[in-house]
């Protein structure tokens, strides 16, 4: 938190012109302004106090949701949140530039670019100004996904700093502990600062390098979007869209039109276009067959296939075009029964050539099913290289239960879904679980 010398008490001119929200509205107001509009500030923030002084920038940002946190309950929320939290960062990053003596070499020119930012709220939403945060967005994109710094805290960064991750939800996504994330997230930092980072997009060689952790990462953050690790929601709507929107943000620009980047646009969008059907009103999980196609997402289906024919271009073959033709098979059926199951295995007998894990193996073993029976994917999964790994694994047990139902071998299947519903935490992923163990039970 910074300190400041401005009272937490905004003056007139700078109260919000609306009526008073309730508390806890304000508050998930807030977070989803947090969620959008952190990674936006940040960029431009980081460009002026540099990369080495990101955690300088981050409190900027936090201070200026803290301070709408305290005005909007008392005045109101604003007309155009986004402009006033551009303009409380500015105030404030311009107060801690007069106090700090870090900065007093360049004091007068930070100043100056400062004041030149944004001192007018219609300005935020200027092309040029958006120009500059687009900029800006990749720059720090690629700042983060630095080879020097670990995969796996290059990944962490980028989720605290591009897209507002809490280090609690980093936690849930890479399967570890917070307080394992927040150590990943100091040496990060310090290693920006050992290193000198440059705040800038690479070139040659080493952007190809860089270009594939940018894309890792964004794969990560949809990934958790769609199927939460934790929580009450199975998706959670807004990650699926940010990724969707720096993925974008990433293919439009001349750096990331790239083969590989239009794939991985293709496959979120894909896959984002079934996310209204894959629950029910009570937020239920559905299964593929059971989902209303009609209320797939057609625009985002055709965005898809753009970006998957973009992606097209030149001889490259990733696991993002793999992915993306599976979710594009999906996409493309009328109905259920209708699904090219032999054109996805094909798909998946590809993936696992490039990308041998586990979870894309079990993925394989259900599409081996679709098409040879569920013996066949028994026999599949036992042919998985590291199967412990699967062991902590719920989507394991309930694979295998789903097969030794089809099979009629209930007594198995009943033990393999109580193994799946201890294993999950996702409430509509138990309830799922639940019934279909309960329909095992009176089967047996």
């Amino acid at each position: 938190m910074i300190a400041t010398s401005q009272s937490t008490r905004p003056d007139k001119a700078d109260r919000p012109e609306t009526d008073a929200l309730p508390a806890g509205d304000i508050s998930r107001l807030a977070d989803h302004l947090f969620r959008h509009e952190a990674g936006r500030l940040l960029s431009i923030l980081t460009g002026i106090f540099g990369v080495d002084r990101l955690q300088l920038a981050e409190d900027v940002v936090q201070e200026a949701m803290v301070r709408a946190l305290q005005t909007w309950p008392y005045y109101g929320v604003p007309k155009n949140p986004a402009a006033w939290l551009t303009q409380t960062a500015r105030n404030l990053a311009l107060d801690l530039i007069r106090r700090e003596k870090l900065f007093q070499e360049k004091q007068s020119q930070i100043i100056t670019h400062i004041e030149q930012w944004a001192s007018d709220p219609e300005d935020s939403e200027s092309p040029a100004f958006e120009s500059e945060m687009r900029d800006g967005r990749l720059r720090l994109m690629f700042a983060c996904c630095h080879p020097m710094i670990p995969q796996e805290a290059q990944t962490a960064l980028a989720l605290k700093t591009l897209c507002g991750f809490s280090p609690a939800e980093i936690a849930n996504a890479f399967l570890t502990t917070e307080a394992a994330i927040a150590k990943r997230l100091t040496r990060a930092k310090q290693r920006i600062r050992e290193l000198r980072i440059a705040f800038e997009i690479p070139s040659g060689p080493e952007l190809s390098a860089r270009l594939d952790a940018v894309l890792h990462t964004l794969y990560l953050l949809f990934n958790e979007g769609y199927k939460a690790s934790s929580g009450d929601t199975l998706v959670r709507e807004d990650l699926c869209r940010e990724a969707i929107r720096l993925v974008t943000l990433l293919a439009e620009h001349p750096v990331g039109n790239r083969p590989r980047v239009h794939a991985l646009a293709a496959l979120m969008l894909l896959n984002g276009a079934r996310g209204p059907a894959r629950t029910d009103a009570e937020g239920n999980l559905l299964r593929l067959e059971e989902q209303d196609r009609s209320a797939w997402d057609q625009s985002m289906i055709a965005r898809g296939m753009f970006h998957l024919a973009q992606s097209a271009a030149g001889n490259e073959i990733s696991e993002y075009h793999l992915q993306a033709g599976i979710a594009a098979c999906h996409c493309a059926a009328k109905d259920y029964a209708s699904t090219d199951w032999r054109q996805i295995l094909a798909l998946y007998d590809r993936l696992v050539q490039i990308d041998d894990s586990p979870v894309v193996a079990l993925n394989r073993a259900v599409v081996v099913a679709q098409v040879h029976g569920p013996a066949a994917g028994i026999e599949a999964v036992a042919a998985i290289r590291n199967k412990r790994s699967l062991e902590s694994y719920y989507l394991f047990y309930a694979v295998l239960g789903e097969f030794e139902t089809r099979l009629g071998n209930y007594p198995a299947a009943v033990s393999h879904l109580r193994k799946a519903m201890q294993l999950t935490e996702i409430k509509s992923e138990q309830a799922l679980l639940a019934k279909r163990l309960r329909d095992c039970e009176a089967a047996a």
